[in-house]
């Protein structure tokens, strides 16, 4: 079982950044792609960025594009999400997840493995 424990949410105003990162633990963090969603009151959780096992490849979903950077440390079992330009709307529940290495690529809550709990991100205006 694969624990991941999300930090460094918090209270930023509009045009800030925040760095989140997910530490992992109980399995071997090299074997999964690394994901980050998001979710905001009233509204389904939704994809924001994923990371292959080696940091090779990665692809956000539009409106964070050129904005946010997803990043890992194998060494670390740590993945990252660093963003910037930070907007109301990017206030939500952050969340990191993993999924198999075997699997495709996925962009839905239902293709990823293990979750974390979540940290809250606060962009006020």
């Amino acid at each position: 079982q694969m624990q991941l424990v999300e930090s460094g949410g918090g209270l930023v105003q509009a045009g800030g950044s925040l760095r989140l990162s997910c530490a992992s633990a109980g399995l071997t963090f090299s074997r999964y792609r690394m994901g980050w969603f998001r979710q905001a009151p009233g509204k389904e959780r939704e994809f924001v960025a994923h990371i292959a096992w080696n940091g090779g490849s990665t692809y956000y979903t539009g409106s964070v594009k050129g904005r946010f950077t997803i990043s890992r440390d194998n060494t670390k079992n740590t993945a990252y999400l660093q963003m910037n330009s930070l907007k109301s709307e990017d206030t939500a529940v952050y969340y990191c997840a993993a999924q198999s290495w075997l699997k495709v690529p996925g962009t839905t809550v239902q293709e990823y493995d293990y979750w974390g709990q979540g940290t809250q991100v606060t962009v006020s205006s």
